[in-house]
């Protein structure tokens, strides 16, 4: 007798019969997990695909809008000055801008260098508890 949603009534089986069906329960249960990690891997690499594509799209615009961005200040300096001189004083801020910013990129980078990495902390252990014993 089936129930309603298909599954079958278990109610009258004997406990031999119920043993012996749990190797084949437990190998449908990991045929469906593998399946499941299967198509959640699909479905987040699609999204990360689809969302590191949008990103390279706003850096291109980004990349493009800079310098639009430097012509309006220099247009807009050249109201003071002469448009050479706005040109340079973009060019020489720029040129401050980059340094501030590789440096701050160094000093993260040196960080990287000064921490003690997961595989010279496990030896470390090993070794000290072979000191101990």
């Amino acid at each position: 007798m089936t129930s309603p949603r298909g599954f079958r009534d278990r109610a009258d089986d004997s406990l031999l019969t119920l043993i012996g069906e749990i190797p084949e329960l437990i190998r449908n249960l990991v045929i469906a997990e593998i399946e499941g990690a299967k198509a959640w891997v699909a479905r987040t690499a699609k999204d990360g695909g689809w969302g590191a594509l949008w990103m390279f799209a706003a850096l291109f615009v980004l990349f493009w809008a800079v310098p639009v961005f430097g012509t309006f200040v220099i247009a807009g300096l050249s109201s003071w000055w002469p448009v050479w001189l706005s040109a340079l004083v973009v060019f020489f801020a720029m040129l401050i801008v980059t340094a501030v910013l590789a440096l701050l990129g160094i000093l993260r980078f040196r960080k990287i260098g000064e921490r003690q990495n997961p595989v010279q902390s496990i030896a470390q252990d090993v070794k000290e508890v072979r000191d101990e014993l």
